[in-house]
């Protein structure tokens, strides 16, 4: 599996307890398990929910499943 998967797949998994849709940055933080400090790891990069939080824009809201907040964050992060 490869490094953007991994992360992908993380932040699915630590979002699989939300309920959607997901209407504001302060509702996505707080639907992660450990909030902003919640953690994906992948190879050497490790990203908190705060940090992944901060490549989003008021355009992207409402989330309609964990797997958009997980498209668009791994996008922009690059990986």
């Amino acid at each position: 599996m490869s490094i953007r998967d991994e992360i992908h797949a993380q932040i699915v998994g630590g979002l699989a307890g939300a309920k959607f849709p997901v209407k504001t940055p302060e509702q996505l933080l707080s639907a992660f398990p450990d909030g902003a400090n919640t953690t994906c790891k992948a190879g050497g990069i490790e990203v908190t929910a705060g940090e992944a939080g901060k490549l989003l824009k008021a355009s992207d809201f409402p989330f309609k499943s964990a797997k958009q907040v997980a498209d668009v964050i791994v996008e922009r992060a690059g990986l």
